[in-house]
């Protein structure tokens, strides 16, 4: 670990999928390459619209042979519904685990903009679960899937939400119901390109004509930027 401080990140949530078409299913799904995912490596990737606007994003790592699906805990409801919804006759089991594991962000030492904490999705076994470099931005840190109550077992120092967050807004990371807006966001006017959250190369996946259209015709016309003000803000 080349950090000595967490915060816990009560608002995600964990689903397990597991079954022998569980890779199939999701690869004619998601933005990104699941094929990718192994236990050294994990994976950002959203769920879109048939018209490529944004449902869901999620983090995608193995643990135990199983796939570990981290989302927005206010929202598993709704994933778990359209996930059900095309799987159809495939062999994979979606189970709510979130009671079982806990989701925590290992802030990076140092100088977050400036330290990489190895590349992008490395992955590793840790306190039973599985840690991994954030895959949109190495600045980020690490993210931690664990068995509840195990980070106590790290002797990590817990830091205040609002440091992490700070961070996040800083890099120009979009978050679910902040600056990801369902069934109205575009992923690429989110930098899910630059975040490493779409593989162009891996087929077809719901959603791909309109994205890959806004890719390679420069249609993307609007982006999200960080902005840094002089003085206070004005009220929101």
């Amino acid at each position: 670990m080349t950090s000595d401080r967490y915060t816990p990140l009560p608002g995600r949530a964990v689903l397990a999928l597991s079954g022998e078409d569980v890779r199939p299913f999701l690869q004619g799904l998601i933005t990104n390459d699941i094929e990718q995912v192994s236990p050294d490596r994990a994976i950002y990737a959203a769920l879109l619209t048939p018209q490529g606007k944004f449902l869901h994003d999620f983090f995608i790592a193995e643990c135990g042979g199983r796939l570990l699906v981290e989302c927005a805990a206010a929202r598993i409801g709704d994933l778990i519904k359209r996930l059900t919804m095309y799987r159809m006759r495939a062999k994979v089991v979606i189970a709510d685990e979130s009671d079982s594991w806990a989701v925590h962000a290992l802030l990076p030492a140092g100088n977050a903009a400036a330290e990489a904490a190895g590349d992008a999705g490395n992955a590793g076994d840790w306190l039973g679960g599985i840690v991994f470099t954030d895959p949109r931005h190495t600045a980020l840190g690490r993210r931690a899937i664990v068995p509840a109550g195990a980070i106590l077992e790290a002797g990590l120092t817990e830091a205040p939400a609002n440091e992490y967050e700070a961070l996040r807004i800083s890099l120009g990371i979009p978050a679910d119901g902040q600056e990801l807006i369902a069934d109205k966001s575009m992923p690429l006017e989110s930098g899910f390109d630059e975040l490493h959250g779409v593989a162009f190369d891996k087929g077809c996946f719901i959603g791909q004509e309109v994205t890959t259209r806004m890719k390679h015709r420069n249609l993307v016309k609007k982006r999200l930027f960080p902005v840094y003000l002089n003085g206070d803000a004005a009220p929101g």
